[in-house]
């Protein structure tokens, strides 16, 4: 991943067309590009555990001090991971005293599983068979 700050799906009204599915409009360059930033932060096995670790939390939050030991990563190493899933919007944090905390932003999993999606009821588009194919 670089070291370039990602822009927050959904925090900018000139993205909030990117909600559409797949299957119902193509997405534009700038959709794509911004969406990529997303499923690149969540291309990472560490931060994909991290995400899950935390969305499935009792509670809805987690501690960076029940994170890191699931790891064999350092400290600063995990912090850096978070850091990049935040920017992504997918998770939050509030630092309480010593420790920070960490939840799930729900919006964003909910605008990814969308446009993910097949629009309920909608068949899916007909395959056609490739050029030079028997029949």
């Amino acid at each position: 991943m670089s070291k370039q700050e990602l822009k927050v799906l959904g925090r900018s009204d000139d993205v909030g067309a990117c909600c559409s599915g797949l299957l119902t409009a193509p997405l534009d360059e700038d959709q794509a590009a911004e969406l990529a930033k997303v499923f690149k932060a969540l291309g990472d096995p560490v931060r994909l555990r991290l995400l899950s670790m935390i969305a499935s939390r009792a509670g809805g939050e987690v501690c960076v001090c029940d994170l890191t030991p699931a790891f064999d990563l350092s400290q600063p190493t995990i912090s850096h991971h978070l850091k990049l899933l935040r920017q992504a919007g997918l998770i939050d944090c509030e630092r309480r005293g010593t420790w920070v905390y960490y939840w799930l932003v729900p919006e964003m999993t909910d605008r990814l599983a969308g446009i993910l999606t097949r629009p309920a009821g909608e068949p899916l588009p007909a395959r056609t068979a490739p050029a030079g194919a028997a029949s």
